[in-house]
Order: C-alpha cells, then structure tokens, then sequence
C-alpha cells in the first residue's frame, strides 16, 4: 500500500493543520471547566451541584477571553447561543428558536482561574445576560484596557468575588457581582501572583459580614 493519500482539491498547508485543529478544542470546550455564576440569593456557586466557593477565594481573569454574543432560554434550558470574541464583531443572528421565553438576549462573559483553597486551578467560565451583571463585566474590561494602556507586563487582573444589592419595586432584593480587583500579575507565569502567595498562609479569623452581605455563606454540595 501507498504511503501517500491524495484529496480532490486544493488544499491549505499542512503547517497549518495544527493551529486549525486546535481552534475546535475552544470550540467545544476546555476539558474540567465549570460554570460559575451568581444565584438569585447573592451566592456564587459552581457546578452541576451549585458548589458555593470559599470566603477568601482569589481568581485571575483570562484578558484574552471576552466574549459577546446572545443567547436564547426556553423553560430553563438553552435553546440557542450565538457568542464570539470581543475582538471580533457580534454573531448575526436569525430568528428566534420556537419557545424562547425573551427572544435574543445580549450576554458577555469570560473565563478565570481560581487561585488558592480547595478549588485552586479550577478553571471557570462566566456568562451573564442582567444588567447588573453586564455593567460588572464591561467594567472589569475597561479595566484591563486601561491596565494595558499603562503597563502591559501585568494584564491579569486578580480579583475577590463579590456582591452589591438593590432593593426592586417588584421583585425585592435584587443581588448584583462585584469584581474587585486586588492585584495586576504577569500572564506568562514567570513570577507567583503576589495575591496568590499571600493567601497561602493561614488565614486569620473571618470578620462578620456586613448585614448587606447573604447570609450563611457555606459550601453547598448536593448529597
């Protein structure tokens, strides 16, 4: 038998053939990824069990991946998701899938790292379509733009998660995320993130949480 194949056609270089393949991985998916999100109550939880992190969770934002797209819900699931990078311009969409409750909905999102504790290397990935939730993500962006602008070594921001509140004329206390930033690292991982080192010491007593923060803030994980 032959060992050369030959295809109709013209094809690209096979010098290129790596980066193509690789593009599919992100396509679907990193392997071990969870989705993290914020619940109705002000908890951020991860997981098929809705794992809440740990107080005092550190996590390094990936600059490189913002994305923008829609999304369409029917009765809790997904129905349709059109998203892309921010560095290219936003999904053309068509109509609707048939029961989606709200249509097309905006969404943005990006993907992080947890640093330290029990979930330290975990990777995530976080979407959201609220208004809240999109203010706190477009403005950890224009941070980072603004990071970069000044100093382009350290573009990784390290961030606390955390929550702010309203109170809604209708539906009550409404819970939106903060992400605050502590700390500007290399993304090459040639230096330990300050932040991260930090917290690998004993960490002292909790201080009570302030009355506007939910309560009982304990790691839930389905039995």
């Amino acid at each position: 038998m032959s060992n050369i194949v030959t295809f109709a056609g013209k094809l690209p270089a096979v010098a290129s053939l790596s980066t193509s393949l690789r593009k599919l991985e992100a396509d679907v998916g990193t392997p071990g990824m969870v989705i993290l999100k914020m619940d109705k109550t002000g908890h951020w939880v991860f997981g098929a069990d809705q794992t809440e992190i740990e107080d005092g969770s550190q996590w390094a934002i990936n600059p490189f991946s913002f994305v923008h797209g829609f999304i369409a819900w029917g009765d809790g699931e997904v129905l349709g998701e059109r998203m892309a990078s921010v560095s290219d311009p936003l999904p053309e969409l068509d109509a609707a899938p048939p029961g989606a409750k709200k249509g097309w909905e905006t969404q943005v999102g990006m993907s992080l790292k947890c640093l330290n504790g029990e979930d330290a290397g975990m990777e995530a990935k976080f979407t959201t379509t609220s208004v809240g939730g999109k203010r706190a993500v477009q403005s950890l962006a224009v941070a980072i733009a603004g990071q970069v602008d000044t100093d382009q070594s350290k573009p990784v921001p390290l961030v606390e998660l955390d929550t702010e509140h309203y109170q809604h004329k209708s539906y009550g206390r409404i819970y939106t995320p903060i992400f605050k930033v502590l700390e500007w690292v290399s993304i090459n991982g040639d230096e330990p993130p300050p932040v991260a080192a930090k917290l690998a010491a004993p960490a002292p007593a909790p201080a009570p949480e302030p009355a506007a923060a939910p309560a009982g803030r304990r790691r839930r994980v389905a039995a």
